[in-house]
């Protein structure tokens, strides 16, 4: 079996279409579906199957997807050992980072190591598995409760965990207390993130711990936006505990009665950490969020 027809088939897995394949490897889609076809000829049982308009994988084809990416990493590691000077330290890496994780961490991350070339990639939490094909690294970013990131397409890194606060402006009557429970804060308006982002689960448990819904008043992804709007008003918002900069216009609070927090986490495929420039940024992003904010 032809390597770069196996590469096509686990794209198609994870990209669901054979166009977005096509998109992403700067081919045409009837190039994709050719040498899918090539690559059905090798196999004794259908790799593939139409479902609508689409062409999605059958088992088959999808135990073989996996099998390709130790096939995929047994090839990279076989071409590095043809000699280190393929891999120079100065080789460029791309970082994709949700947001708040940017802001944070992109600077001092470029300053530090500066072949790193990022991006920020604000997405619903269920789509960072799939811009590891596009970056080297991904910071991506899930609640405590939510399902674990695909381990068995990916290598998950993890970075560190965040504690969610609730954030007021810092003359709203709320700051007068020094313990808040879901039920203080639920008669208040809040802000919060687009359905399907992290932290709308959080906000969803606090509903349901203060028994009513809460009054939303503004969806806005970027905290910093969140931020100048809760310093201006009486609305509450969610707002990360390490990679929110000090502002002297808010106050965070903790739930006492409802714990909230995030996973940061480092997702990359298995085959990209053969190369030292990758691991030497992730080892830089390591130590600068060890250091916090101010890294």
């Amino acid at each position: 079996m032809d390597p770069h027809h196996l590469r096509l088939l686990r794209e198609l897995g994870e990209r669901g279409s054979v166009a977005a394949v096509a998109r992403a490897l700067h081919i045409t889609p009837s190039a994709v579906s050719q040498q899918l076809n090539v690559l059905q000829r090798s196999a004794p049982v259908p790799l593939t199957e139409r479902r609508g308009r689409r062409l999605v994988l059958t088992d088959a084809g999808r135990a073989l997807a996996a099998a390709s990416v130790e096939v995929m990493t047994a090839l990279d590691r076989a071409s590095r050992a043809v000699g280190d000077y393929l891999d120079a330290p100065g080789t460029p890496v791309t970082v994709a980072a949700f947001h708040s994780a940017g802001v944070t961490w992109f600077a001092p991350l470029i300053a530090r190591f500066p072949a790193v070339r990022c991006a920020d990639r604000d997405v619903p939490e269920a789509e960072f598995p799939a811009l590891v094909g596009d970056y080297d690294l991904v910071l991506a970013h899930r609640l405590a409760h939510s399902p674990p990131w695909p381990a068995d397409r990916l290598t998950v890194i993890p970075l560190i965990h965040e504690p969610l606060y609730v954030a007021m402006s810092a003359r709203h009557p709320l700051t007068a207390r020094g313990r808040l429970t879901a039920a203080d804060v639920s008669t208040w308006p809040w802000i919060s993130v687009h359905e399907g982002f992290p932290l709308t689960g959080v906000l969803t448990a606090i509903a349901a711990a203060a028994g009513r819904p809460l009054d939303i008043r503004h969806r806005i992804n970027e905290f910093t936006v969140a931020a100048s709007v809760v310093a201006a008003g009486d609305a509450l918002a969610l707002l990360p505990g390490h990679t929110t900069a000090p502002d002297p216009r808010l106050v965070l609070r903790p739930l006492a009665d409802l714990p909230a927090g995030r996973h940061i986490d480092v997702l990359t495929r298995p085959e990209t950490l053969h190369r030292a420039s990758v691991r030497a940024v992730l080892d830089t992003l390591r130590t600068i969020a060890g250091r916090g904010p101010d890294g």
